[in-house]
């Protein structure tokens, strides 16, 4: 299996998901699962225990739509229960999934990023409700994006084009995914490399650190996968 990574989509085997139905759920619960199961839609990859490698297990999250409360469903299956990883939707293959008057601000932020040569995924309310067609997003939620970056000058050219995003809803949020996984809210990044910050929280698939320099996200591999 390729390298885990927070925010990939995990599709489950039918052995898998019938392992998963059969744990003690409550009602409401098992209803969601097996609605996951019989349409076959993916869980997404959480932060891992310090201890799964170990027990070969995989942390994966389902966020429920509103017909089951937004419940978040948290659980472990076995590495061989996946049958494979996913990603998010691109930005510019769900944006009409976008309030109307959003559109045009969405399609000059995706000029400015094709220019900075920055793939965008949309993860969060947004992203599920692409994947699933259910209703997990409501008037108050944000627009989550996840943007590859290849280091700090990247990251800083990527950030000023976010920045630039001007709509009245919804709310521009989500992450800068460097090559090695790591991420930043990039929000925060932009506060710390205007000098309103000391360091930048920084989020791996295993743990979270403090960033005081920009060291740790130059010179190393992509993984993210294939479009």
């Amino acid at each position: 299996m390729a390298p885990l990574r927070r925010h990939q989509l995990a599709r489950l085997s039918t052995s898998g998901w019938a392992a998963v139905l059969g744990r003690p759920w409550d009602e409401q619960a098992r209803e969601c699962l097996a609605h996951w199961a019989s349409h076959q839609l993916p869980l997404v990859v959480t932060r891992q225990p310090a201890d799964s490698a170990a027990g070969e297990r995989i942390a994966l999250g389902l966020p429920a739509p509103a017909r089951w409360d937004k419940r978040r469903l948290a659980l472990q299956v076995p590495h061989a229960a996946v049958l494979g990883l996913d990603e998010f939707p691109r930005l510019g293959d769900v944006h009409e999934l976008l309030p109307p008057p959003a559109q045009g601000a969405i399609r000059e932020l995706l000029g400015r990023l094709d220019e900075r040569h920055a793939a965008a995924r949309i993860f969060g309310s947004y992203g599920w409700q692409a994947i699933s067609g259910l209703d997990h997003v409501h008037a108050a939620s944000d627009l989550d994006l996840s943007v590859t970056v290849e280091g700090a000058a990247h990251a800083d050219a990527v950030v000023q084009a976010l920045a630039s995003f001007e709509a009245p809803r919804p709310r521009l949020d989500g992450e800068l995914l460097f090559n090695d996984g790591s991420a930043v809210a990039w929000r925060e990044w932009n506060e710390w490399r205007a000098g309103r910050a000391r360091a930048v929280l920084v989020k791996r698939l295993d743990r979270v650190s403090l960033q005081r320099d920009t060291a740790w996200c130059e010179h190393v591999q992509m993984t993210e996968l294939p479009a």
